[in-house]
C-alpha cells in the first residue's frame, strides 16, 4: 500500500508507457484521476467523503488502446478492476443482465485480491501444517506406548529407547525427503471436501436478483452437511490441494469481506466499454432495437452517481468508485447520451488514430510487444526468430496501409499481419524447422509474404 501511495502522476504515466504507445493525453488524465484518489485518502478532514472521482469518457476508434490503458492502470494501482460492455445490459423489466451486476463483479474481483494477499501472509504457516499432514499419512504417529520394533542392524545411530523415538526419527528422515522433492511422485490417499451438488438456479421463478440468489445458494450450502471424499493423488498434487484448505482455515473470511468491500469502494475501477452503443442515434426516436437504450442509460445513472448496491458479501457504496467509459462514437455522438449521464463523465479524452510510426514503436518497445511474443513462442521449441529494423518498418507500413484502405481496426491489424507473415513457419516447427534453427525476417520476406494482402482489395477474410 505504501508503494501505491508514493506513485506520482509522472510515475504512473511512465508505468503505462511500458505497455502503451502514444495517447499521452489519455495517460495524463487517468494518472491524475488515480493520484486524486490517493490524495483523497490522505485528506484528514470531514471533506474527504465529499471528494468524488472525476469519471473519464474515452473517445476513439477500435484498437487505439482504450481498454489497455484502463486495465494497466488497475494493475499499477493494485486495484480491483472489472470490464463490462454497455451493450450487454438491459433495462429493468427486460430479460438480461442488470447494471448492478457490474458492481457485484467488482466486489468479486476485490474479494479475490484481498484473499490472495491474506493467503500470501499465512502461506508459510499453512505449508508447515501441510507437511505435517502428509507425514501423518506416510508415517502415522504412535498411538500407544510399550510397543517396540526391531531396529535395522546397519543403523549408525544409537538405538531408540522407545517406539515414539523411532517414529520421530523416521518422520525426520521422510521430512528431508519431502523437502528435497524425492517423494513428489509417490501416491497417497487424502480426504478433501466434496463440492455441494445442489443447485438452486430455478428457485424464485426468475424473479430473484443475482445477490439474493447467491446469498440463498450460500445459505443452503452452509446448511447441507459437509461431505468428505477420498482421493488418491501424488504428493506434489496433494501439497497444492491441502495448502488451499489450510490457508482457508487460517484466513478469517469475515475480515476478507470487510476489507474487500472497503477496497472496492475506495480503489475500485469499472471500465464501461461500448457506451456509444446505448446512445440513441441522432434523429431517431427509439423503436426497434433502440427501445431500451435510454432505459439502460437511466439505470446506469444512479450507479455512476453513487448508490448502495447489495452484494452477497455486503452492501457497497459506489460514490468513490472510478468509472471509465469508452466508445468509438462513429455513428452516435457523446451528446446523444442523456444529459445527466454526460454530466457524470466530466473528463473527456479523444484518443488519436495510430500512425505508421506508432505501429513501428508498438512492434519494438512495449514489454509485451507482438514481436517478443512470437519470439517466445518459437524459443519454446528452441527455434530463434529475429527481425531486422527494415522488416519491422515494412510490417508497420503495410499494417498502416491496410487500415487506411479497408477498415481502421487500430493495433489489432498487427495481429492479422504478423499471423499471415509467420503462420507457415509456425506450421513447419518442429517437423521441418528443427531445434537450434534460426529464422531471420527481412524486408524482402515481409514484402513477398504480405504482397497478396495489399494487392487484394477484398480483404474480408482478414478483417477481424
Amino acid at each position: 500500500m505504501e508503494k501505491i501511495l508514493s506513485l506520482t502522476p509522472r510515475q504512473i504515466v511512465a508505468e503505462l508507457d511500458k505497455y502503451i504507445i502514444g495517447q499521452h493525453d489519455a495517460k495524463r488524465n487517468v494518472a491524475i484521476a488515480l493520484r486524486n484518489r490517493i490524495r483523497r485518502l490522505m485528506v484528514k478532514t470531514d471533506i474527504q467523503k465529499d471528494i468524488v472521482p472525476n469519471n473519464i469518457l474515452m473517445i476513439g476508434s477500435t484498437g487505439v488502446g482504450k481498454t489497455e490503458i484502463a486495465r494497466r492502470l488497475a494493475k499499477v494501482a493494485h486495484a480491483p478492476f472489472t470490464k463490462v460492455e454497455a451493450s450487454k445490459f438491459t433495462e429493468v423489466g427486460y430479460v438480461g443482465r442488470d447494471v448492478e451486476s457490474m458492481v457485484r463483479d467488482l466486489v468479486e474481483q476485490s474479494v479475490a485480491l484481498v484473499r490472495e494477499q491474506k493467503n500470501e501472509s499465512v502461506k508459510e504457516k499453512a505449508a508447515e501444517a501441510v507437511e505435517e499432514l502428509i507425514l501423518d499419512i506416510l508415517i502415522p504417529p504412535v498411538k500407544s506406548a510399550g510397543f517396540t520394533r526391531a531396529i535395522p542392524a546397519d543403523t549408525e545411530e544409537s538405538e531408540p529407547s522407545n517406539d515414539a523415538e523411532l517414529n520421530e526419527r523416521t518422520r525426520e528422515r521422510f521430512r528431508e525427503k519431502l523437502r528435497d522433492g524425492e517423494l513428489d511422485e509417490r501416491k497417497i490417499e487424502i480426504s478433501v471436501k466434496a463440492g455441494s451438488p445442489m443447485g438452486v438456479g430455478m428457485i424464485g421463478n426468475g424473479m430473484m436478483d443475482d445477490a439474493s440468489m447467491a446469498g440463498l445458494q450460500d445459505m443452503i450450502s452452509n446448511m447441507m452437511p459437509k461431505k468428505v471424499k477420498k482421493r488418491k493423488v501424488s504428493i506434489s498434487e496433494a501439497r497444492k490441494i491441502l495448502l488451499e484448505e489450510e490457508m482457508s482455515k487460517l484466513v478469517d473470511f469475515e475480515e476478507v469481506k470487510e476489507e474487500a468491500i472497503k477496497l472496492a469502494e475506495n480503489n475500485g475501477i469499472i471500465f464501461i466499454d461500448e457506451i456509444d452503443k446505448i446512445a440513441s442515434k441522432s434523429g431517431k426516436n427509439g423503436g426497434g432495437p433502440d427501445v431500451s437504450r435510454e432505459g439502460v442509460q437511466r439505470d446506469l445513472l444512479p450507479i455512476v452517481e453513487g448508490s448502495a448496491v447489495n452484494t452477497k458479501y455486503g452492501v457497497i457504496n459506489t460514490d468513490h468508485v472510478l468509472f471509465i467509459a469508452a466508445g468509438a462514437f462513429h455513428v452516435a455522438k457523446p451528446s446523444d447520451l442523456i444529459p445527466e449521464l454526460q454530466g457524470r463523465f466530466p473528463i473527456r479524452v479523444e484518443l488519436q488514430s495510430l500512425t505508421q510510426e506508432d505501429f513501428s514503436r508498438i512492434l519494438r518497445e512495449p514489454k509485451n510487444a507482438l514481436t517478443k511474443q512470437y519470439q517466445a513462442l518459437f524459443e519454446s521449441e528452441e527455434v530463434y526468430l529475429e527481425f531486422n529494423d527494415e522488416s519491422i518498418e515494412e510490417i508497420a507500413r503495410l499494417a498502416f496501409l491496410i487500415n487506411q484502405e479497408v477498415e481502421n481496426i487500430g493495433a489489432r491489424r498487427l495481429h492479422t499481419v504478423m499471423s499471415h507473415l509467420l503462420n507457415d513457419f509456425l506450421f513447419e516447427v518442429p517437423d521441418t524447422i528443427t531445434a537450434n534453427s534460426k529464422i531471420m525476417v527481412t524486408k524482402e520476406m515481409v514484402q513477398d509474404r504480405l504482397s497478396s494482402l495489399v494487392q487484394n482489395r477484398d480483404l474480408s477474410q482478414y478483417i477481424l
